[in-house]
Formats: C-alpha cells, sequence, structure tokens
C-alpha cells in the first residue's frame, strides 16, 4: 500500500501528547511533503521511503533542534518512533486521514 497521503499522527514526547498532520508523496524511493502540529507547517527532509517502511526528518524551528523518524505503514496505519536530539526519543502512531 502507498505511504502517499494524508495522516494524523499523535506522539508521545518528554512535553506530553503532541497531534500533528503528516502529508506525504512518494517519487520512486524519495519522500517528500510538510507536517504540521503544535509549531507550525515544516517541510520534511531527507524522506525516503522502502516498502512499507520510510524515513524522514524535520528541523523544529522553536527549538533549533532536527527530529528524525523511522516508520512502517500497515494499510490505513502508521507507527514508528521519532529521535528527538537530546530529548531522547519518542513514539508515534497514526491512521490515514
Amino acid at each position: 500500500m502507498s505511504i502517499d497521503g494524508t495522516w494524523k499522527l499523535s506522539m508521545t514526547t518528554p512535553m506530553g501528547t503532541q497531534a500533528s498532520t503528516l502529508i506525504l508523496k512518494s517519487n520512486g524511493g524519495a519522500l517528500e511533503g510538510s507536517m504540521d502540529g503544535p509549531q507550525g507547517t515544516v517541510a520534511i527532509e531527507e524522506g525516503k521511503v522502502d516498502g512499507n517502511a520510510a524515513s524522514w526528518a524535520i528541523t523544529a524551528a522553536a527549538m533549533n533542534m532536527k527530529i528524525t523518524f523511522a516508520a512502517n505503514v500497515d494499510g490505513d496505519k502508521i507507527a514508528g518512533e521519532a529521535e528527538l536530539g537530546t530529548f531522547g526519543k519518542a513514539t508515534f502512531e497514526g491512521a490515514r486521514a
């Protein structure tokens, strides 16, 4: 199943649960799109997709921090882990909107 589309995510972070909307579009093994959350909308960087596995990064401008994501898609569900720099790791999950 394609990762393309809009996803509603919930991420458990040290600052509590954060909701965001992720818009993804694959082009071969490349992945592009944007993520809209509490800090505003940012473009994804370094996006890659391989089958049901995907990875991307964002730069959270308010904290000047790069956050990297690794996810697996299972039908209309997505789940994975994010590296939050000095804040450690956070898990996230979501569903296709």
